[in-house]
Order: C-alpha cells, then structure tokens, then sequence
C-alpha cells in the first residue's frame, strides 16, 4: 500500500472551502496520508490553496464523482456525450490544480439507478470518451481509475470482469480499475477472487463495510481481501470510505440510499478505521510471512 486515506464525506459535506479544509487537518490529525474529494468546480473553491493546505498536511488527494443523467457517456444521446466528456476534461483540470493524482468514481455512466439495459451504441459511446478522457489525464499526469459498483448505482459496470473487458475495450494503458469492497459485496461471488483476477490492473481501492459504517460490523471477511491484496502485490493507495446522513447533504444521502445512519460521530469512526486496516494489514503480513517460512 503506498498511502491510507480517508473520504472526505466522513468529515463533511463539503459544501465550502472552510469545511474541505477542515476536513484536511481532520484527515491529517488521525493519520492518514490522502483524503478523498468530490468533484470540486473551479468557480466555487480556490483549488491552489487547497493544493497548498494539503501539501502542508503531507496530504495527497484523489477526487471522485459520478456523472449526472444530462451529462452520461453510456448515453445515446450525443449531447449528453459531449456534455459528459467536457465534464470529465474539467475534473481532469481541476484534480491537476488541486494538486491531485487520480480522479475514479463512476465516469463512463450517469451514478443512478437505470431503468433499462445499458444499449450497445450507449456502451461504446462510454468506451470511446474515456478513452479519449485517459489521452487527457495521462498528458496531465493524473491516473484514471474506473469505480465498479452495484447496480442500484450503474448499469454498465457491476464486477470486475465487465471493468476489464471495458477497459481492454479503450486500448488505454492509462485506464484502470478503482474496487470498492461495498459494492464488491453485493455484486461479486468472491471478492478476494475478483481482486486476484484484476491483478496489475487494480489502481484505487476503497475500503468500506456492508453496511457502510464501522469496520468490523458488518459482513465483510476483511482478512481474505487484505490477503487477496497482497498476493497481487497491491502498492497503490486504500481509502476507507463511509457515508452518514449527519454529514453529508441529501442529494448525496438519496443517491446512496443512506436512509439509516450506522453513525453520526466522525472522529471516533475516523480512528477506528485507521487502527482496524493497520490491524488487519498487519496480521496479513505475518500470515504471508508464516506460510513463506513452512
């Protein structure tokens, strides 16, 4: 693992420039080494200084998002294409400015639940933008990582498998996959499995428990995924990842339908998830190093 970070949505709903930086030194003051943005439109924050806020906290940054419906690559429409792929060239830009390396999230679709099968037209429309989106972040030296996720929240890509597929569809190096053990819960037969089968190709992944709230009480067997992620020899970053209607807005809390909350102090669920991934990280390690010695 290169660095452990931390959503910025565990802190707030980052509706300012105040609460981003708040939610930095939070992030900072538990330890971790990278937090996790929404999109961040330039006309509304001032991204060098946020570049300059993380920098002084040895914070690195990634930036995530999904696209709206008017605005959705998997589309037929060509408008709505072009809408998407101007969208995605922006975050590109905003994510070099703010001093970020990656942008993931859900940006070959519309983050929604679709109400018919992704079309042929649709999903070639998607591969050829980001494509085209991977020529952009990779001139701008951002990585491009494509978040799998359940299908109340996509159509197009719900396993790894259909990740892969797409992403060999592009012809991009540049492209890869962002997993995210939430939604690898709901859609895969093996996680661990999954996460071997994506291999070199896996660049982002996410850290969150079944029931999106404190690690350890849901349904998730972490210590099979941290043995998976080490027997792919996984140096890219994790970020824990977790959503609570006490902090975020409610367009956020419907789109990811958090309709109870499994917490609503942030501190005390900050710390726990940097101490239990060290944890678990940690006992993989020794059983890695137990069964190289027998």
């Amino acid at each position: 693992m290169r660095r452990l970070g931390i959503h910025s949505f565990c802190w707030t709903g980052g509706a300012t420039q105040d609460d981003i930086e708040k939610a930095m030194e939070a992030s900072a003051g538990c330890g971790f080494k990278l937090i996790e943005l929404a999109y961040l439109r330039p006309e509304k924050f001032d991204l060098d200084r946020l570049a300059r806020r993380a920098q002084s906290l040895d914070l690195d940054i990634a930036v995530t998002m999904g696209l709206p419906a008017a605005s959705d690559v998997s589309s037929e429409d060509p408008d709505a294409v072009r809408r998407g792929e101007a969208l995605l060239a922006s975050a590109v830009t905003a994510v070099r400015d703010v001093g970020g390396s990656k942008l993931g999230g859900i940006l070959y679709s519309a983050h929604m639940k679709y109400a018919a099968m992704p079309t042929d037209r649709g999903r070639q429309n998607s591969v050829e933008a980001i494509a085209r989106t991977a020529d952009i972040a990779q001139a701008a030296g951002i990585d491009l990582v494509l978040e799998i996720v359940n299908r109340f929240e996509t159509n197009l890509l719900n396993t790894t498998a259909q990740g892969l597929d797409f992403i060999a569809a592009t012809g991009s190096d540049h492209v890869r996959l962002h997993l995210d053990t939430f939604h690898m819960n709901i859609e895969e037969a093996n996680p661990a499995a999954a996460i071997r089968l994506a291999g070199d190709r896996l660049g982002y992944f996410h850290i969150g428990e079944s029931n999106r709230g404190y690690l350890g009480d849901g349904t998730i067997n972490f210590d099979l995924i941290f043995d998976a992620l080490l027997d792919i020899g996984y140096d890219r970053d994790i970020t824990f990842e977790s959503f609570s209607s006490a902090v975020v807005d409610e367009g956020l809390s419907i789109a990811c339908a958090i309709w109870r909350d499994t917490w609503t102090e942030n501190l005390p669920l900050a710390r726990h998830a940097k101490a239990y991934i060290d944890i678990r990280r940690e006992e993989a390690a020794r059983r890695r190093a137990t069964v190289s010695r027998a």
